[in-house]
């Protein structure tokens, strides 16, 4: 905690996509439950030219959109809290109105920069010469955070002439996710699991990542970026650490992200013979055609939109065993999971092949849907005159039944409040995002060295066919 609580939050983009979709959505449930503090007064900021009530009508046409109809109370009382000041982040100039529109905080300011690249350094510049970067002062900063080590750097070294690192917030939203949380708890409080999460016991960690969508309007910003740092760099590499980090000492910021960065410093460099990129072409997603990515882009491109790796933690809890990353867009059906793959007992009891049964999993869904299963193998009804049949038996447990009664919230909801508290146990470290692009640049630089280019999917399939090549060749098959 950086010891204050935010009675002010300026938030930069307040007319953009995430702001219309998560932020102000977020935040006006969270005051319709009354976590917010009653004084909190929230600014936005952006290019549009809006007043006041113009940006209200903005944000009330957002909620009616994006809010759930049963968590809109308290809807008029909100809008009242925003006020908005024009501003052009690239110029000075506005910069000091913005201060004069923020005005005097009692207990401090927290901000939510959501920009481009290209304006984090103006814009810190913009927060110096307004007086908007003072010790009651946090930031938090969505990503992208540049587009390799040297462009993190750079960004990096810019916000830091103006905060602290206990007074930056760098945001995965993956990480305010509800099951995402609770793999720490699956972990560390409960005794029967830590005991066998490590390379004597378990066979190999999958990971996928998986979107039906395509560009869906971030056109230029994909072309550029592709799947390794869209997706693997910052909310893969996050899952990857929590499913492979070392007990932490206890659940603070501090704890918890040393042993996150342990983590990411123990990746092995991985050959290019241990990854496969894809480029999907037109096909169907749900029974509706869609087109293929040159056809969105309008133009021809070299960009992966599907990438799988198989990674490895050199480190004594994980020597040997392989971590299967696999995330694409245009794939059959929307999912996030992490698969924790169990070795098969070492001696079967039961005669016969079909006895032997399946290595136990642990399934941790994400999304769409908050779940985990455990499958274990039981003893098939019947007489067993042929001899005893084996088969894999769910145990499921779903969040939302077993919890009914708390809201199921939105990621950002978790995230904006801590950075309204100052909690930064959620929140991603400079040497965590410098790791990450160490591991991620090196593997770009083994695609460039032996001219690896995408291979052609399918839309509606599972990415290539050497992807599922790459898995099968150690005897894996990708859980589907």
């Amino acid at each position: 905690m950086t010891g204050f609580s935010a009675d002010r939050l300026l938030l930069f983009g307040a007319t953009g996509d995430l702001a219309k979709r998560m932020l102000l959505p977020s935040l006006c449930a969270l005051d319709a439950d009354e976590l917010l503090d009653p004084r909190l007064e929230i600014v936005g900021t952006a290019r549009s030219d809006l007043d006041d009530q113009g940006f209200r009508n903005f944000a009330r046409e957002a909620l009616e959109k994006f809010l759930p109809a049963d968590r809109r109370s308290g809807v008029a009382t909100f809008l009242n809290r925003l006020s908005y000041q024009p501003l052009d982040a690239s110029s000075l100039e506005g910069f000091d109105k913005l201060a004069e529109k923020v005005g005097t905080p009692e207990q401090g300011l927290a901000i939510f920069l959501s920009t481009a690249p290209s304006l984090f350094e103006p814009t810190i510049r913009g927060l110096q010469h307004g007086g908007l970067s003072g010790e009651l002062v946090r930031i938090g900063l969505e990503k992208p955070l540049g587009v390799d080590l040297a462009s993190s750097h750079v960004i990096n070294d810019a916000v830091a002439t103006a905060f602290p690192e206990d007074r930056i917030f760098r945001i995965d939203h993956y990480l305010g996710k509800e099951t995402v949380q609770n793999l720490l708890a699956l972990r560390f409080a409960n005794m029967m699991f830590e005991p066998l999460w490590n390379a004597t016991h378990i066979d190999h960690v999958q990971i996928t990542v998986a979107e039906t969508v395509g560009l869906e309007g971030r056109v230029s910003f994909y072309d550029d970026a592709g799947a390794l740092r869209d997706m693997v760099q910052n909310h893969m590499l996050q899952l990857l650490s929590l499913v492979a980090m070392e007990p932490p000492v206890n659940y603070d910021a501090t704890a918890v992200r040393d042993e996150k960065v342990k983590v990411l410093r123990s990746l092995r460099p991985v050959e290019a013979a241990e990854t496969v990129t894809g480029q999907y072409r037109a096909g169907a997603i749900g029974g509706q055609a869609v087109p293929g990515y040159d056809d969105e882009l309008g133009k021809e491109s070299d960009t992966e939109t599907f990438v799988a790796i198989k990674a490895h933690i050199d480190n004594w809890r994980w020597k040997n065993v392989p971590f299967y990353l696999r995330t694409g867009k245009r794939l059959p059906e929307r999912t996030t999971e992490i698969i924790v793959e169990f070795r098969r007992v070492p001696h079967s009891i039961f005669p016969g092949k079909a006895a032997r049964g399946e290595p136990n999993k642990l399934v941790i869904g994400i999304q769409p849907e908050e779940n985990i299963t455990l499958s274990l193998m039981a003893k098939v009804p019947g007489l067993d005159r042929d001899g005893i049949r084996l088969r894999g038996v769910p145990l499921d447990i779903a969040m939302a039944d077993a919890f009914a009664g708390p809201q199921r919230r939105i990621a950002y909801e978790r995230l904006l409040l801590d950075l309204i508290e100052g909690d930064q146990t959620l929140f991603v470290r400079r040497d965590e995002v410098e790791a990450q692009w160490e591991w991620v640049d090196a593997i770009r630089a083994e695609w460039e060295e032996h001219a690896l280019t995408p291979k052609s999917y399918t839309a509606g399939s599972w990415g290539p066919s050497a992807a599922i090549a790459l898995a099968e060749r150690d005897g894996v098959t990708w859980h589907e």
